[in-house]
């Protein structure tokens, strides 16, 4: 960019200076940088577009929230990876991310036999005593962080699970080895914030935000999961499509996780 001749006019009309810095921005990002490339530093964007500091950073916040720009710290501004969006419905994260034509692996943090907490022994239906394995996993797309799982899978139908392979689909480990069938979920989501531990997992940033799957699985009348995944949503978005005839006053949803 030349920092003597402003790319772009920025002029009196109806939007705002920040908000014509946004557009001009973004027209770059996409049209000329791509994924990963550096945007100009303020000091050239003020210079070049003739406006103000505060104009500059507006508009690069702005772009930010949008997901369009990424901020690393000690670095610099950089145009965001496009995120992989995801259709709710009941299926493998190997599944899906193989559909997208990207390799699924996974990073086994831990596997232990212990008792669950008492919601997680609740919603899975075991009886005092029973155990469930806690399996901690970090679920990657071409070798790029993307989601972190906390689960639960209880030891009676699923013995031995220590000594199965855990680096793909649990879903297709369950109807492979032990002829369960993974046929329906309730799923709630919600919205978080990596804090120190989780940014280091996820390889992100500190305070990127997190889409929350919280899900119970069932083969037939079994419970057979109870897992908690955070998404890095930065890089991981949903589509939904709604009807009328869903309206109540509490809403459960199908998704791709596991």
């Amino acid at each position: 960019m030349s920092q003597t001749q402003p790319r772009r006019l920025l002029g009196d009309g109806p939007q705002p200076l920040h908000a014509q810095l946004r557009d001009a921005l973004a027209d770059l990002a996409v049209s000329e940088l791509g994924p990963d490339a550096a945007i100009p530093s303020e000091r050239e964007l003020m210079t070049t577009y003739g406006v103000s500091r505060a104009t500059v950073r507006k508009a690069i916040d702005a772009l930010v929230a949008d997901g369009l720009l990424t901020r690393i710290h000690g670095r610099g501004t950089f145009v965001a990876k496009p995120r992989l969006e995801s259709r709710l419905h009941l299926a493998s994260f190997s599944q899906d991310m193989r559909r997208r034509g990207l390799t699924p692996s996974t990073r086994l943090l831990a596997i232990e036999l212990d008792d669950p907490p008492a919601d997680v022994a609740q919603a899975l239906r075991l009886r005092r005593g029973e155990r469930a394995w806690r399996v901690d996993r970090v679920r990657l797309a071409d070798d790029q962080p993307i989601a972190l799982e906390n689960g639960w899978y209880p030891e009676g139908p699923l013995p031995d699970l220590d000594r199965q392979d855990l680096g793909g689909s649990l879903y297709e480990l369950f109807a492979t080895t032990y002829g369960l069938v993974i046929d329906s979920a309730e799923q709630t989501l919600w919205g978080e914030r990596a804090d120190d531990a989780m940014a280091r997992r996820l390889d992100a940033p500190v305070n990127t935000p997190l889409l929350v799957f919280r899900r119970v699985s069932s083969a037939g009348s079994r419970r057979l999961e109870y897992v908690v995944s955070r998404y890095r949503g930065d890089r991981y978005q949903i589509h939904m499509s709604l009807g009328r005839d869903q309206i109540g006053p509490s809403s459960t949803t199908e998704g791709n996780q596991q």
